[in-house]
């Protein structure tokens, strides 16, 4: 008798189960379409910080103001490369313009440098179709960045019941382009100037417990 019981509340569950998912509770009437109760849209795809920036709205600008130039974030995320050698043709490449970053990447041989070619080449195409630039050359790369992605241990099976651990590293990067043409570049600092600089932050730290 137990077995009965349980073998009959199985069914009715089944039942109850296939008449809350039939067909016409989704689907609207003659139509393979689901309804508006069903989110199918992409939007729910989780965006980062730095893709945030894009929609910062800033308040008008008064007559006679010059105007703000456009300012592009783009980012790749989970790159199957190291971020100590995707740094260094981040930093080469920084405050340059566009054109000429593109230039650097295309004689690099480097595989980052394929990528970074491919997340500029995306934000110039983001910055005449969503930003309103008008040139797309009239860009220049104002922060480039790496960021450390996830590291992933797994097991190397070697001979003779031996085996051994590697690493699968993967890696972030991070662009922002600005309409205009790049800054004139920073005079190198002497190490005069240097000196004076660690001198001053020494004056201006502040000692606790002390008179």
């Amino acid at each position: 008798m137990a077995a009965r019981s349980a073998l009959s509340a199985g069914v009715a569950w089944a039942r109850g189960l296939l008449s809350w998912a039939r067909p016409e509770r989704w689907l609207a009437p003659g139509s393979i379409f689901p309804l508006s109760c069903i989110h199918t849209s992409t939007s729910l795809q989780k965006i980062g910080k730095w893709e945030k920036k894009n929609r910062i709205v800033y308040p008008p600008q008064l007559p006679g103001e010059p105007r703000r130039p456009a300012e592009i974030y783009h980012c790749r995320r989970e790159i199957k490369y190291s971020k100590d050698k995707m740094w260094y043709l981040a930093k080469l490449i920084k405050g340059m313009s566009i054109d000429q970053a593109l230039a650097q990447l295309e004689f690099s041989d480097k595989k980052g440098a394929k990528v970074i070619k491919e997340v500029l080449l995306e934000a110039q195409e983001m910055a005449v179709r969503k930003h309103n630039v008008e040139f797309k050359s009239n860009l220049h790369i104002a922060e480039s960045q790496t960021g450390r992605g996830r590291y992933v241990k797994r097991v190397r099976c070697h001979g003779k019941g031996m085996f051994g651990m590697m690493k699968i590293s993967r890696c972030h990067y991070f662009v922002k382009l600005v309409e205009g043409p790049p800054p004139p570049p920073e005079p190198p600092k002497t190490g005069f100037d240097q000196a004076k600089e660690y001198v001053q932050q020494l004056r201006n730290r502040t000692l606790v417990h002390t008179l």
